[in-house]
């Protein structure tokens, strides 16, 4: 099946979990976030949340900020 990974066309295996496809992306163990369809996934639901046909996910590297 197919979903849209990053404003691209991605073919994905059914049943694909979030986790899987970060892991499948080479970005397991990496600071990350995952918004799909609009919606930010935390991290705990990473391993229970499936990706579907036609999904659009944003996959963005957490980069950590603060005062100087």
């Amino acid at each position: 099946m197919q979903a849209i990974v990053n404003g691209q066309p991605m073919e994905i295996r059914e049943g694909m979990t979030v986790s899987e496809l970060v892991e499948t992306l080479g970005l397991a163990g990496r600071r990350i976030a995952v918004e799909l369809n609009g919606e930010i996934v935390p991290r705990s639901r990473h391993e229970q949340q499936r990706v579907t046909a036609g999904d659009q996910l944003e996959i963005v590297h957490a980069i950590g900020g603060g005062s100087i």
